[in-house]
């Protein structure tokens, strides 16, 4: 979806507020948008779900860096939505957790190597993944859209407005803030940032003037930092869904995993985890 240069001052619906944070399984979903390869596993002795049964054990992949889907404290420990999650998928199987670091640019390397048997980290549903791997169910519906200093909102409202040599932009590498910094943003001037959990001094301490990532991420550290608003959050510039990436083939993981997700949704517990990370 391409943004709007200039931005609607149409307030969005409650509903449309509230899909922004949260999906049902009403969603659109691209569960299996890909034909079932040649290799699909619909055995359960060959199946991941299989070995999770039997090891206890649920390796899952996340980079530690995406507050509040993961984040990584200074002592090591991993926690977010998606730690939190995971602890509920290896709860149903009689298993436990073991995180499994990576990173946005190592991502799918990682995933399709084997290291984990799912990643949970905010991952954007993209069509160069999916052909990679499978996706559940979307989860979440966001966008993106900036953050900025409070006194600097009016100034930063559409992407015409943020694509300007004069403005600094400050980007993640290797995951989809900077895929669209590269195609919407590629007039303003850069200023790249490998950290994403410190990425937001760059702004607060005047090194650069605008980040635009999820919209989910930008209501957070708003809260977190009183001199950073967010722009817009419940109208971003563009469409994405979040799933966890399965590996591809492997039918009955997939099947569980996506149940699993939506009992979660319909007894209200995900919301219950979104709600404890984003306000709590």
């Amino acid at each position: 979806m391409t943004p709007n240069a200039e931005h609607s001052t149409r307030q969005p619906s409650r509903r449309a507020r509230s899909t922004a944070i949260f999906s049902g399984v009403t969603a659109a979903t691209l569960s299996l948008t890909l034909a079932t390869p040649a290799a699909a596993s619909d055995s359960l002795a060959d199946s991941t779900l299989s070995r999770v049964k039997e090891t206890q054990v649920l390796k899952v992949c996340t980079t530690g860096d995406y507050a509040p889907f993961s984040h990584r404290e200074d002592d090591g420990e991993f926690e977010g939505i998606d730690l939190d999650m995971a602890a509920s998928l290896a709860a149903s199987l009689g298993a436990s957790v073991e995180t499994v670091p990576t990173s946005w640019p190592t991502l799918m390397e990682d995933f399709t190597s084997g290291k984990c048997d799912i990643a949970m980290s905010g991952i954007s549903i993209k069509l160069d993944r999916q052909a990679q791997a499978y996706f559940s169910l979307p989860y979440q519906t966001g966008g993106k859209t900036p953050i900025v200093r409070c006194e600097d909102v009016d100034k930063y409202q559409t992407v015409a407005q943020i694509n300007q040599p004069s403005v600094r932009i400050t980007v993640n590498p290797g995951g989809t803030n900077e895929r669209f910094a590269n195609e919407f943003l590629s007039d303003a001037t850069r200023v790249a940032h490998n950290d994403n959990r410190t990425i937001f001094n760059n702004i607060i301490e005047d090194r650069a003037d605008v980040m635009v990532t999820d919209a989910i991420e930008t209501q957070l550290q708003a809260s977190r930092h009183p001199a950073l608003c967010s722009v817009h959050p419940d109208a971003p510039f563009t469409f994405s869904q979040k799933g966890y990436l399965l590996p591809l083939g492997d039918n009955l993981w997939k099947a569980y995993v996506d149940q699993w997700l939506t009992q979660m949704q319909g007894t209200g517990e995900q919301a219950a985890i979104f709600e404890k990370w984003i306000k709590g």
